[in-house]
């Protein structure tokens, strides 16, 4: 039988109380109209039935047990928590719950709702696990329909693109698949390629960013992965890396951009006269592959830094003709996205494939790492459409399925970056409790960072408390949930939003830490 929500088994709780009253009143009340009588007979039917003997008396149900209330020390830990430093300044909201039974153990504005940062990859990863599989594997493919007369291939040259997040991921070991194409064609004795390069996307839809995003993601150098564009083609996580050196002092600083072509370059910075210090900003209109660098570099500077591409098509298929000429092969081909073709994409046979890694690790990168760019694929990839709409309404189907309700969320995209996503902790701690009970429960718990973990987003923190879980950060926005062990042994779920704080972000994160450890340790 499928577990009920909370606010479920409250309902069912008070339902059942208000009619085992009315049945044993209406039953077995002495006299008709005497409240005192009626009282009694509902608080203590075996003495109500030993003084009527003369009318048959109902069974009364059972009376449910009620949930065991938090401890007065531990309420009185997190309550002294929650007002010091500045943490009584945000807006807190928290739910403990034992896994086992689902009762809580400590609640506070449980069923409010909360912008959830990053533990929105929760929801996804638990979504894709069950609408895809842990076994899942993405398949990019680059297939050819022409003809082949010496060494000089001729026609055309299809990358049919998956969606797959971790194609040429430097998140992944092994070899650039394009680049191994590249060598694989000069293996083969290629020397000369004439004709079409198209690049297949249309797994996804054309719009590459969902609802709620803050252009400054899009737009800025403002961390890695932060606001990347979805395509139905990724390749090298749908980022250009520049890299700079300092030249002359009051000269501009020396750029390289691979593959070629990829992005335009605005050069407004200059190298300074200092040795150290660098106030470089690297920004992309909106609408275009241009970027403006501006500020300034010291004069020892040598970087890289990465900047998001608008169009993650093109800049794939220019980087596979890069590839191409470094092996040797001479390119005459004409750069295509499938959606500027006048006709049908061409049937062609497949020359090469690639298979990603199986979904179980993906969602692990995902959770481990907080990478918004796959969550954004994995969310199209199982959404109807290949949109982000479509991976909403295919999140809500899993929760319904799951048996809860989806007013207490409110889904706009896979990451959490959207400023409408909402989740209230009592929800998230109903995912959790179900997902513990899952098919793919290993691969979804796996995909959490332990306390401590090493390259993780939990690697400097909660080294010692017996935890499992995923951070969540965004402007005035900390968050944590996950798994745990209370110090007897109980297992429990737990998710702890701030939103709205003003104070240091630093104290809200400690905060939050120690809150895990009143939990888990004390």
């Amino acid at each position: 039988m499928r577990f009920l929500s909370r606010s479920a088994r409250r309902s069912a709780t008070g339902v059942l109380l208000f009619l085992a009253a009315v049945a044993v009143a209406f039953f077995a009340a002495p006299e008709a109209g005497n409240l005192e009588a009626t009282v009694r007979s509902v608080v203590a039917p075996d003495a109500r039935s030993a003084a009527s003997p003369t009318r048959a008396a109902a069974p009364a149900a059972p009376a449910p047990t009620p949930p065991a209330p938090p401890s007065s020390a531990l309420t009185a830990e997190v309550d002294r928590l929650l007002e010091r430093w500045q943490a009584d300044r945000a807006f807190w909201g928290i739910s403990v719950i034992n896994l086992e039974t689902g009762e809580p153990i400590y609640e506070r504005n449980a069923d409010r709702a909360f912008l959830p940062a990053s533990n929105q990859k929760i929801i996804t990863a638990a979504t894709a696990l069950e609408a895809l599989g842990p076994t899942y594997r993405y398949q990019t493919e680059i297939r050819f329909n022409g003809t082949t007369e010496g060494s000089t291939m001729r026609g055309d040259l299809i990358l049919d693109g998956s969606g797959d997040p971790t194609f040429g991921s430097t998140e992944i070991r092994g070899e650039d698949p394009l680049r191994a194409w590249a060598r694989r064609l000069a293996d083969m004795g290629v020397e000369r390629i004439e004709g079409r390069l198209i690049g297949n996307d249309n797994r996804f839809d054309d719009r590459p960013y969902p609802e709620g995003w803050d252009v400054d993601y899009i737009t800025k150098q403002a961390g890695r992965y932060m606001g990347t564009s979805a395509g139905g083609i990724a390749y090298k996580d749908n980022v250009v890396s520049v890299r700079i050196a300092a030249s002359r002092p009051g000269y501009r600083p020396n750029v390289r951009i691979r593959p070629d072509g990829a992005v335009r370059l605005q050069n407004e910075s200059l190298t300074s006269r200092r040795w150290r210090g660098s106030t470089l900003q690297v920004d992309r209109l909106f609408d275009s592959n241009e970027l403006i660098m501006t500020g300034s570099v010291a004069r020892s500077y040598r970087g890289t830094v990465t900047v998001p591409v608008s169009n993650p098509t093109t800049f794939a298929l220019n980087t596979f003709v890069t590839y191409l000429r470094d092996e040797g092969i001479e390119t005459d081909l004409s750069v295509h996205d499938v959606d500027e073709l006048d006709t049908r994409l061409p049937s062609a046979d497949a020359l090469f494939v690639h298979l990603s890694p199986p979904l179980s690790e993906i969602v692990a990168i995902i959770n481990k790492q907080s990478n918004n760019f796959y969550a954004e694929q994995v969310f199209r990839t199982y959404g109807w459409g290949g949109s982000s709409k479509g991976g909403s309404r295919r999140t809500n189907a899993f929760l319904r399925s799951a048996g809860i309700d989806t007013d207490l969320f409110r889904v706009y995209d896979g990451s959490g970056l959207s400023r409408k996503d909402l989740a209230t902790p009592g929800a998230m701690v109903d995912l959790l409790r179900h997902m513990d009970r899952h098919a793919a429960r290993d691969a979804f718990r796996s995909s959490l960072a332990g306390g401590g973990e090493n390259n993780t987003t939990l690697e400097h923190r909660l080294s010692r408390a017996p935890v499992f879980a995923k951070t969540g950060s965004l402007r005035y926005v900390r968050a944590l949930s996950g798994y745990g062990l209370r110090p007897d042994g109980t297992p429990i779920a737990f998710a702890i939003f701030a939103n709205n704080y003003t104070g240091p972000s630093y104290q809200i994160t400690r905060t939050i830490d120690d809150l895990v450890r009143a939990v888990t340790l004390r």
